[in-house]
């Protein structure tokens, strides 16, 4: 059974009516009925009270044996370019303004005689948008035609925390109109369009079946990267890794206030040049990783260009780990790219199976995978094994489970920059341990993914993106 036939197996089983359920829940009996014949699907906070409704666990609804036809896609389809994974644009937040942004431009193009533009946003889109920046990015992307905006915070029904809608005007009529699904990293789904989003290109969406794969061909994970994307990924990942130190550099140079209202002092060039005469070689690592850390961060809090790694808001920890493993022990720029490539596969396997999107799962999904990602990077660059590699990126997430999404006044500032700084010193911990211990592990990459995905389902909306919990709701003096 797929969660429409469980949802409609466990309505009958306690003799609800469809409306009976629709008021327990809140919604409306269309909503029921859409969700039961597979129309729609609940949202994480809807599956998340069905399950308390009928005292199953969240993970009854996505079982592997019988899992969502999502879910059932992604293993059929394979996994994406790793181009659809690392992007260069603007900050601040990925899907709150890279995403809403190409939807925007998807959406004008298709409507090029159109002389005004309605854009409904929903969830965390809603909750957090004004603070993320996105209803600055829409009115830019639509320029000289006249927009507007409506913020919609009560509507629950939805198919992703970040849903919108945009409709299309000429002469006071409506001439179209779509949804469209902010889901992470700037990529975005629209309803009822298939071929919005690239081919698949690798035909594994496991590490199992990667591992399996590389072992029985005799490939390093990197050159089972070129096998499926072919040698101009190269060119693009350096022109990846071009950037990130361009933005390094840039926030280094950088000092004053970053803008917001909250008057959060920029600190990346303050933490690089507070070196102490008698400062070990440890306590410089931190500050130097720190200092780069902080730098990305910074550039994308004030809404400049960065790459998400997987996400703006995690965009700071990878060229951190990377930059100053380069200048520390003298990686080339071909031994960083190599990295990225396969630092990149474990963000496509999380983006694959779980989430890269802090409004679904939290930020264990966001800083959590940028950790694992800079782990992986971390065994390449080091020389370590595959299954080297996959411990230190299985202890990366792992020790972010349960992360909130939680930024005051919808920023990404605090607690979104420092979170940047920690994730990627634990990076550096988390590889150096799977160096020791690769041999005793338990748990595999594959299963703390699932486990991130339930995890994040699990989470209260409140803390995941929706300004609602956490530090989120801290008033700054």
């Amino acid at each position: 059974m797929n969660y429409s036939e469980k949802i409609l197996y466990l309505r009958t089983k306690n003799n609800l009516s469809q409306d009976r359920l629709a008021k327990l829940l809140n919604i409306s009996n269309r909503a029921v009925s859409k969700w039961e014949t597979g129309i729609s699907r609940p949202s994480t906070d809807n599956f998340h009270k069905l399950a308390k409704l009928f005292g199953v666990p969240l993970e009854y609804f996505f079982d592997a044996a019988c899992d969502s036809d999502k879910q059932k896609s992604q293993q059929a389809t394979g996994m994406q370019s790793l181009k659809e994974l690392y992007k260069i644009g603007s900050g601040p937040s990925s899907s709150h303004t890279m995403g809403p942004e190409k939807a925007c431009r998807f959406f004008l193009k298709k409507n090029k005689n159109a002389d005004f533009f309605k854009v409904i946003l929903y969830g965390s889109l809603a909750k957090t948008g004004i603070g993320h920046g996105t209803d600055r990015v829409i009115k830019k992307t639509f320029g000289a035609i006249p927009s507007c905006i409506e913020f919609n915070y009560t509507e629950e029904d939805l198919p992703h925390s970040n849903t919108m809608d945009i409709l299309a005007f000429k002469n006071n009529a409506m001439i179209d109109k779509i949804r469209i699904m902010s889901i992470g990293g700037g990529s975005i789904e629209i309803e009822g369009y298939k071929n919005i989003t690239p081919d698949d290109i690798y035909i594994h969406t496991t590490f199992l079946g990667v591992k399996k794969y590389c072992e029985d061909n005799n490939l390093s994970i990197w050159q089972y990267i070129l096998k499926f994307e072919g040698e101009e990924i190269i060119e693009y990942l350096m022109k990846i890794w071009q950037t990130m130190k361009q933005s390094i550099s840039r926030g280094l140079n950088s000092e004053g206030i970053l803008p917001g209202g909250l008057n959060v002092q920029r600190k990346a060039k303050y933490l690089f040049s507070q070196r102490h005469i008698d400062e070990s070689s440890e306590t410089r690592e931190n500050r130097m990783v720190c200092s780069y850390a902080f730098a990305v961060s910074e550039e994308n809090a004030c809404g400049n260009t960065i790459v998400t790694a997987p996400t703006c808001g995690a965009s700071g920890v990878v060229p951190a780990v990377l930059y100053y493993q380069q200048l520390k022990k003298g990686f080339s720029d071909d031994d960083i790219v190599r990295a990225l490539g396969v630092g990149g596969l474990i963000g496509n396997l999380i983006k694959t199976n779980a989430s890269i999107s802090g409004a679904e799962c939290g930020c264990q999904a966001e800083i959590g995978s940028a950790c694992a990602m800079a782990s992986a990077m971390l065994g390449e660059l080091f020389g370590l094994d595959i299954e080297q590699i996959e411990y230190a990126s299985e202890i990366a997430i792992e020790h972010h489970l349960g992360l909130t999404c939680d930024p005051i006044c919808g920023l990404v500032q605090i607690p979104c920059i420092e979170r940047n700084a920690v994730a990627a010193m634990r990076a550096i911990n988390a590889v150096s341990l799977a160096n020791f211990l690769s041999d005793t592990r338990k748990i595999s990459l594959d299963k703390v993914i699932k486990t991130m995905k339930e995890t994040g389902y699990a989470l209260s909306k409140e803390y995941k993106e929706t300004s609602e919990g956490g530090l989120a709701k801290i008033w700054l003096d």
